[in-house]
């Protein structure tokens, strides 16, 4: 390449091979190359590119770096078609973009992204709560629709006040595993409320919708597209086969398959990543007509699998071994229509009892697995009487304490396991919204703030909170501690998956290629540098994401 004759080809070859090694993170050889341009910006940086091979589940993505070079390192990318696509919000690609890739080949792929016409199209929920007018307080009840449906559907709707209220009240009637392709309504028609209490909340939507206009009166904002580290990564996406699968929680097993609860349908889920195989292990339906769906998926200390079965009113095992099932429904006395049970504490090692609790209720209960006696606790009693309180995730922690994360406002709280007593603590910033918890072997617990916008750390021997703030509208779902120290959070909102250093407060956000609605967050300590997946809920897929070894790229 240093060759004077050849030195306008050697620039160029040295540029695009460098660039291709920064990507990679490693002395690899490039699959695929190119760089992503607009007469706009010229060379881009975060733009998110996609190849899937015809025919494939498998889609692989990289993004590109601050020259606006990408590079598919050649491991990752088999002979084959490729189409290939981008994500950069305001932009899509001027023309349709494919590659042949042939063995021990690198092939170049230049993309040209022009402005979008359809910007709205392209939003994610955290860029319309960034866009539409309003207070946070108006803005809060938002951040339930996202669960079911992005929220472009909510802002093109054409509803009028009168319109919303009977829409707002159908919707509230949908179980949490619905869909648009497939609602669930629950048995429990109170849950739905009446169209009339939902007035306030019905004209806020009807002024920032196109009830009353043909576009909508605001600017339209975005996110900046990632930079830096967060550009260095490989993300790779495992389709499933049938659009009403939801994968929600997550679970690495020690050979490395994925394990997951279909949010939407009654099986657990089993991916082996290396050999591409789906094994779906059904679950049995135990109150015909109850929305059908599991959420929570925990390894017990005997390495069964524990799942709740929500709107059935039970809890499971599945062997992971075997794939054999067993059953614990809840006492027909307190098996009614209003039954949602999510979650299981699971230190049963300790006394030999499993905890859930009721959604519809609010109830907590603890099952003695020796002698299949069921108890029944109502924790909220203890706090401030008044408001409306909403238990979320309960977990259990080394004498099977139970701890209970409260959503509506967001207390944490405790029941003793041999006393029964309950006590509630408060976290710094108010109306939190507690979500999803982990718990580490010195009991500490972490969980997210999912209207905080925060993580927070609870030491139970000081009784003291400590607060790690996440990027504006992260609203995290799920957080995790990774062997490093470094704090990975999941959103609904964002599209992004956050890795936070929590001795600085620096932050990585790895943009996805789609929009995931990912729940939880299974970090993968084995790998360097560590990896981790997310189920993409609403697209029915698995996602891996592999940090690559941080640092300015070498292309830099």
């Amino acid at each position: 390449m240093k060759s004077v004759v050849m030195l306008g080809m050697g620039v160029l070859a040295a540029v695009l091979i460098e660039a291709a090694w920064s990507a990679a993170g490693a002395d690899e050889a490039a699959a695929l190359i190119g760089q992503v341009t607009s007469d706009a910006e010229g060379p881009m940086e975060g733009v998110v590119v996609t190849a899937h091979k015809d025919g494939s589940i498998v889609s692989v993505s990289v993004t590109s770096d601050a020259k606006g070079h990408y590079a598919f390192p050649a491991g990752r990318l088999e002979p084959g078609h490729y189409t290939l696509a981008a994500r950069a919000v305001g932009y899509d690609l001027a023309a349709p973009a494919a590659a042949d890739l042939a063995a021990q080949d690198m092939a170049k792929i230049d993309l040209k992204l022009v402005p979008t016409k359809n910007l709205a199209g392209e939003l994610t929920n955290a860029e319309w709560m960034m866009s539409i007018p309003g207070t946070e307080e108006q803005k809060a009840f938002l951040l339930d629709c996202t669960g079911c449906h992005t929220l472009e559907r909510v802002m093109r709707s054409t509803h009028n006040v009168d319109e919303w209220m009977g829409v707002i009240s159908r919707m509230k009637g949908y179980g949490a595993v619905s869909q648009p392709i497939k609602p669930q309504p629950m048995l429990d028609r109170s849950r739905a409320g009446t169209p009339e209490q939902y007035r306030k909340a019905a004209e806020y939507l009807a002024s920032i919708n196109l009830s009353s206009v043909d576009y909508w009166p605001y600017r339209l904002k975005t996110l900046p597209r990632p930079t830096g580290d967060s550009t260095r990564a490989i993300v790779t996406e495992y389709s499933l086969p049938r659009a009403t699968i939801e994968p929600h929680d997550i679970i690495l097993d020690k050979d490395g398959n994925v394990w997951y609860t279909d949010f939407g349908e009654l099986f657990i889920g089993k991916f082996d990543p290396k050999t591409l195989k789906l094994t779906e292990y059904p679950v049995k339906e135990i109150k015909p007509g109850s929305p059908v769906g599991l959420l929570s998926l925990e390894f017990d200390k005997d390495g069964q699998l524990w799942f709740d079965m929500m709107y059935q009113g039970a809890l499971g095992t599945i062997n992971p071994k075997t794939g054999e099932t067993k059953y614990y429904p809840l006492p027909p006395e307190w098996n009614d229509n209003r039954v949602q049970l999510n979650f299981v504490g699971l230190r049963h090692d300790v006394d030999g009892k499993v905890w859930t609790k009721s959604v519809g209720t609010q109830d907590i209960f603890r099952l003695d697995l020796a002698t299949g006696k069921w108890e029944k606790f109502h924790p909220t009693d203890a706090l401030p009487p008044g408001r409306h309180y909403g238990i979320y995730q309960v977990i259990s922690d080394s004498k099977n304490n139970l701890w209970l994360a409260e959503f509506d406002e967001g207390h944490l709280g405790k029941i003793d396991a041999k006393t029964l007593q309950v006590t509630w603590y408060t976290p710094p910033t108010p109306h939190a919204r507690l979500r999803r918890m982990e718990i580490d072997d010195q009991d500490r617990i972490t969980v997210a703030e999912y209207r905080g916008n925060k993580v927070a750390v609870f030491d139970p021997k000081t009784e003291q909170f400590t607060e790690y703030q996440l990027p504006p509208y992260t609203f995290p779902y799920r957080a995790q501690f990774d062997k490093n120290g470094d704090i990975w959070a999941s959103t609904m909102s964002s599209d992004r998956v956050v890795r936070l250093d929590a001795r600085t407060g620096k932050t990585v956000q790895f943009l996805m290629p789609s929009d995931t609605n990912m729940r939880t967050v299974a970090v993968d300590n084995s790998t360097t540098p560590v990896s981790f997946w997310v189920g993409s809920n609403h697209d029915h897929a698995l996602v891996k994401i592999e940090p690559l070894e941080t640092g300015e790229p070498a292309s830099n």
